[in-house]
């Protein structure tokens, strides 16, 4: 199985993304504000994690026996030995910590079930909600493998059909007043930050692996410059979504046409990115391709698990670099 080394250190851009995005407060009186429309929708760094997860996922295991439940239950768990103890490890540090937890510990983030809901899925340590997303995506994977084998239209209406069950839940109990944490509601948190509103990243990502398992690319078999149309693509649409916004402290997903355009544009853009880091030899496939690059890649989900929230704000409580712990946070 091929090794694709430039789509490890694209991991490193995702996650340094999503750092800026987590630090722009200290920047927003020194940069233009056009640049800082494109910093305040940073946050499309968890996109390019989904859209890559979604073609890592499927080219490693669409072709696995999953059809039985001693298969499954291997994948599984495979996938949470690769998720979890760090993440466990982290929380439960905070939770015995007396002045974060204080010995109180919640099932609700230690099973990522937290994530559900719009009250309760920033406790904890906040970035893991994306975590329950991915999971969310393991789980359904080998279906949505099937489905996609039928066609990919299939898997599309699944995870609209899905998000559709998951809102009439969630209103349901709204309405029955059984629902103060807000699972699966409001319709604006289903589709920011749970996986039947994202998942159109995912199935982004598995059309990729699909298509070069086949060898057909269709639109874009014949799209010169994949890389760079792909990278300029990402960062124009970053700023077009920002042309939302209400003001500098909010972002342009919080409009309606702001969210659609990261839900659906942005996925495509990426996509094409990772195909030109794939198919074509540029400086930035080698840049990505690098020893640095691949090793930061590596260490990117535990950056990401560090940059905010619980271990950034005890090392920030050591000392405070003028690059925001950047560095320190990597090494």
């Amino acid at each position: 199985m091929p090794r694709f080394l430039a789509l490890t250190g694209f991991r490193c851009l995702a996650a340094t993304m999503v750092f800026v995005y987590h630090n722009r407060k200290y920047w927003r009186e020194m940069l233009h504000p056009e640049f800082l429309r494109v910093i305040n929708e940073f946050h499309i760094g968890v996109s390019l994690f989904f859209v890559l997860s979604g073609f890592l996922i499927s080219w490693t295991y669409e072709d696995a026996p999953l059809q039985t439940g001693k298969g499954y239950v291997k994948y599984a768990l495979g996938r949470m030995l690769r998720i979890l103890p760090l993440y466990w490890l982290i929380l439960l540090a905070y939770s015995i910590d007396p002045i974060f937890g204080n010995g109180k510990f919640s099932a609700l983030t230690f099973t990522l079930a937290h994530g559900f809901s719009n009250q309760y899925n920033l406790n904890g340590i906040a970035q893991a909600w994306s975590l329950t997303v991915e999971m969310t995506f393991y789980m359904f994977a080998p279906l949505l493998f099937f489905l996609q084998r039928k066609h990919l239209l299939y898997a599309l209406g699944f995870v609209v059909i899905l998000l559709g069950i998951s809102y009439g839940i969630g209103e349901i109990l709204y309405l029955n007043h059984i629902n103060k944490a807000n699972w699966f509601r409001p319709l604006s948190f289903l589709l920011g930050g749970t996986f039947p509103g994202r998942g159109f990243e995912f199935l982004m990502g598995m059309l990729l692996a699909v298509m070069l398992k086949k060898n057909n690319f269709i639109m874009f078999d014949k799209l010169k410059h994949k890389t760079a149309f792909g990278f300029l693509g990402i960062f124009l649409v970053a700023y077009i979504i920002g042309l939302f916004q209400a003001d500098k402290f909010h972002h342009g997903t919080d409009h309606p046409v702001g969210l659609l355009l990261h839900n659906i544009l942005l996925p495509c853009f990426t996509t094409i990115a990772l195909l030109g880091l794939i198919q074509e030899r540029t400086w930035l496939q080698r840049f990505f391709s690098s020893k640095l690059l691949v090793l930061l890649g590596n260490a990117s989900f535990a950056f990401y698990l560090i940059h905010i929230s619980y271990v950034n704000i005890r090392i920030r409580g050591l000392f405070l670099l003028p690059d925001r712990n950047f560095v320190v946070l990597w090494l």
